[in-house]
């Protein structure tokens, strides 16, 4: 059984299932690999390159439409969309890197980034689980416990769900207009900002640890991180409405109002898919999100949805640019550091 510890200050102290081994731990000498570490070795590579197959399938697919609605857009304003939507991004797994962070010894941004945003490209395998799996796995190549990963993720999706649905609000409107149903936001909105005091957001990770047989957290949550996660989600879904605006705005989408409907639209369609978890990446659900609002915008039913097609293009490109880099980075940062304990 794994063990999680939550502390601030101090190291994990995995269970034997999830201590790392020998071949983990740093070493002096060119120690060989046992024949378990240098299998472990090819099933993460091979599911790397099976999650970047289905980023790439996904690529493919959508390309030649990608194109041709970029023909219509300022190069400006896509080589922006695309640097928010990074953005986006580096400030999301920033949020993620401090809930890990509080749960161990501090792992720093160039590894925390390489877990999560390499790990994450297992969401373009059918099942979102995937991403989960493969950054656990990542985790624990790096020397960290399992469920130190698992439970940072758990946070951050919680957490993420909750700052969407107040940001869903901008789009409110246009949601309303399409879907009257939609109302119940405003019931889930107060419930789960309620679910996010620190106290409550502990007994509930807890709870949910415990159904999956892990041990509850050592330490709870505080104010400072659950904050801090918090507005590292709002920042992103800021960052990736932006990115939306930037492509329908070149257009005729309305200025400002268009930004705030953008935003909203991101928003509610990024919740939208991570639910759709039996999808790649929720795959056609944001889609019928993010046409609906577009369209309320004063966009043509045709426009919004070569935008949204686009939009989904651009998220798989910057997907792959940010975990390219991350590794990359990662790589680098450990060549120049010296070899430290396993966390």
């Amino acid at each position: 059984m794994t063990t999680v510890r939550t502390q601030s200050q101090g190291d994990d102290t995995p269970s034997t299932e999830d201590t790392p081994s020998a071949e983990d731990a740093p070493t002096t000498g060119k120690a060989r690999k046992s024949t378990k570490a240098r299998v472990l070795d090819v099933v993460r590579w091979v599911a790397i390159l099976l999650v970047i197959g289905f980023a790439a399938k996904s690529l493919a697919s959508n390309w030649d439409e990608f194109w041709h609605t970029l023909s219509d857009v300022a190069w400006q304003s896509s080589a922006l969309s695309l640097v928010a939507l990074i953005l986006s991004i580096m400030v999301s797994t920033w949020g993620w890197q401090i809930l890990v962070d509080h749960l161990g010894k501090p792992i720093g941004y160039a590894r925390g980034a390489q877990i999560c945003l390499v790990g994450s490209l297992g969401k373009y395998v059918p099942g979102s689980v995937w991403a989960y799996l493969l950054q656990m796995e990542l985790g624990r190549k790096a020397g960290l416990a399992r469920a130190r990963i698992f439970t940072g993720s758990l946070i951050q999706l919680g957490v993420g769900v909750v700052s969407a649905l107040v940001v869903s609000l901008l789009a409110a409107p246009a949601v309303f207009s399409n879907s009257p149903r939609a109302m119940w936001l405003f019931v889930l909105i107060p419930v789960g900002l309620a679910l996010l005091h620190p106290r409550i957001l502990t007994w509930g990770t807890s709870l949910v640890l415990k159904i999956l047989r892990r041990p509850p957290l050592a330490e709870p949550l505080g104010w400072g991180v659950v904050l801090k996660t918090f507005g590292a989600s709002m920042g992103a879904w800021v960052l990736q409405g932006v990115h939306l605006w930037l492509l329908a705005n070149s257009v005729g989408a309305p200025g400002f109002s268009g930004l705030i409907l953008c935003v909203g639209a991101m928003a509610v369609a990024m919740t939208v898919g991570t639910f759709a978890f039996i999808l790649p990446s929720g795959v056609g659900v944001r889609e019928v999100a993010q046409v609906a609002v577009l369209t309320a915008s004063g966009l043509t039913v045709g426009q919004a949805t070569a935008f949204a097609v686009a939009s989904r293009v651009m998220f798989t490109v910057a997907d792959l640019l940010t975990a390219g880099f991350a590794a990359l980075a990662a790589k680098m940062t450990a060549r120049r550091t010296a070899p430290v304990d396993a966390v």
